[in-house]
């Protein structure tokens, strides 16, 4: 069975060692430690010794000094007395298979997704929406699903829900009430999310998990890809960040098989600086992020939390870690010793170690490491050293950087965004089309056909014959649709007669009194 190597004991060589079995990698795990003590340098071990095993690994670097595991580190007197104290002996300075990976798209590969792969639930929980928006959500991609709408970008979910507003009536012959409030609402925050980095994140080509998750090599030199994100222009978009975390997990979650008792895990996920995801992150995405935790074991994914303190972690999370490496803590502040008493509580005890005491001496590369036995129980606390790595500590050149990703098999899979036609374009176009057939052409007038009778026929009965037709309508023109400035002809016409019938009838009997009066005189 394979084992992960941490580290060991001072001065008791390999007896000493302090192994991670990685038959219970996927039981999750916690590295804590204040800024300054080690944490990342422990990450990368524990990164490059589940590569070595050919376990696919996933970890955000935060601050971009991890990427040095892609370069083989170098011989250094530490190292050497390190090795030394531990009694590691097959230690040689070694890269480890990495990818390159950036939500942004500027420092590795392109990370993206499409609306519809975040479904409506996940994407009810993102938009932090209550349950009649959550309704009207699994509604639009029930009518997406039903239309044959792909919903790729949140141009094209944008255009559904003010479709869904436009066409409201019939939408609740068909689902219920519509509330315009709510949809009002869900269009709003998804604007948010947009200016969040979501236009970036949900678009084509979508990440194919699989490229997360391939190995390199053949037989016992079979190694797992190091898949880095690039954080540090994303920790400046928590929402985006939890986003694709969660939307990575729930996408692993759903695809994997359920797996039993294996020799290693199917991945290993780490979250770098997580006390910044659970700090910023909405609590009904944190609600959903500890569910899919607790859950993914059975697939496979073990799931490893690096942070300064396992106050952190949310205490459902926290109880689902069983392989623990705690850095030093500061205790300079009653809520710091408030963290160094919680830290040393989350350990089995050692009678011949005082934890709590103890996390406040470890210096740089030392750490109280407890993990699961091969029965599943937590094993006693132990002072640690960690093991060194074997790739280069500290961040690529830019140019090292450069390279990597020119060299890597996915060179120019995800760079290009591609634009389709989807959701957005379909109703944009029937939209179009709607509005051209509700605008009717301008009438133009009827040519009036030519009824002159010859000059031999002309008569005197033709001036009266002409008078008759001048006082009726043509049937052409009854016929043909009257525009605006005729109806509006009509009405002047219609006033102008009524104005003169009563002054004609004012005017008649003026007249009648004048003659009754002058007969009443004689």
């Amino acid at each position: 069975m394979p084992d992960v190597l941490i580290g060991g004991l001072a001065g008791q060589g390999p007896k000493g060692h302090i192994t991670l079995a990685g038959a219970l990698a996927n039981r999750h795990g916690l590295v804590a430690g204040a800024t300054g003590t080690g944490k990342t340098v422990t990450l990368q071990v524990l990164a490059e010794e589940f590569s070595r095993m050919g376990v696919p690994v996933f970890t955000a670097d935060v601050k971009g000094d991890l990427s040095g595991i892609a370069a083989a580190g170098a011989p250094h007197p530490r190292v050497d007395e390190r090795l030394a104290s531990l009694g590691i002996n097959d230690w040689q300075p070694q890269a480890a298979p990495v990818r390159l990976w950036d939500l942004f798209g500027k420092s590795g590969h392109a990370v993206r997704a499409s609306v519809a792969s975040m479904g409506p639930e996940l994407m009810s929980t993102l938009l932090e929406l209550n349950d009649t928006q959550s309704g009207l959500m699994h509604l639009a991609f029930d009518h997406a699903e039903r239309e044959g709408l792909e919903l790729i970008d949140l141009k094209d979910l944008i255009s559904l829900l003010k479709h869904i507003e436009r066409e409201r009536e019939g939408f609740e012959e068909r689902y219920g009430s519509v509330s315009p409030q709510s949809l009002g609402a869900m269009l709003r925050r998804v604007h948010v999310l947009a200016t969040q980095g979501g236009e970036r994140f949900f678009a084509e080509p979508a990440l194919d998990i699989n490229d997360m998750l391939a190995t390199t090599g053949e037989g016992d030199q079979t190694r797992g890809f190091i898949n880095l994100l690039d954080g540090r222009e994303l920790m400046q978009s928590p929402r985006l960040y939890t986003t694709f975390l969660l939307w990575f997990l729930s996408t692993l979650f759903r695809t994997l098989p359920e797996r039993g008792d294996a020799d290693r895990p199917v991945l290993v996920f780490f979250f770098d600086e997580a006390h910044l995801l659970f700090d910023a992150a909405p609590k009904a995405l944190l609600e959903r992020l500890e569910q899919t935790v607790r859950l993914i074991r059975s697939k496979g994914v073990g799931v490893y939390f690096v942070t300064q303190s396992p106050a952190d972690i949310p205490d459902d999370v926290l109880g689902q870690l069983g392989n623990r490496i705690q850095h030093a803590l500061r205790a300079f502040t009653p809520r710091d010793q408030k963290a160094v008493k919680t830290a040393a509580e989350t350990f089995r005890p050692n009678p011949a170690l005082d934890t709590a005491q103890v996390i406040t001496e470890l210096g740089v590369g030392e750490a109280l490491v407890s993990v699961l036995d091969s029965k599943g129980t937590p094993t006693q606390v132990e002072r640690t050293l960690i093991a060194p790595p074997r790739g280069r500590i500290g961040p690529l050149s830019d140019s090292e950087r450069t390279a990597l990703l020119a060299s890597s098999s996915l060179a120019g899979r995800y760079d290009e965004v591609i634009d389709r036609e989807s959701a957005h374009e379909r109703l944009e176009a029937l939209l179009t089309s709607s509005a051209t057939a509700q605008v009717r052409p301008q009438e133009t007038p009827a040519a009036t056909p030519d009824t002159t009778p010859p000059a031999t026929e002309r008569d005197g009965s033709a001036q009266a014959a002409a008078s008759r037709d001048s006082e009726q309508t043509s049937p052409v023109a009854e016929s043909a649709p009257r525009s605006g400035g005729r109806q509006r002809q009509g009405v002047m016409e219609t006033l102008l007669k009524s104005v003169m019938r009563a002054l004609g009838s004012q005017l008649g009997r003026t007249l009648i009194r004048s003659l009754l009066r002058s007969f009443t005189r004689r």
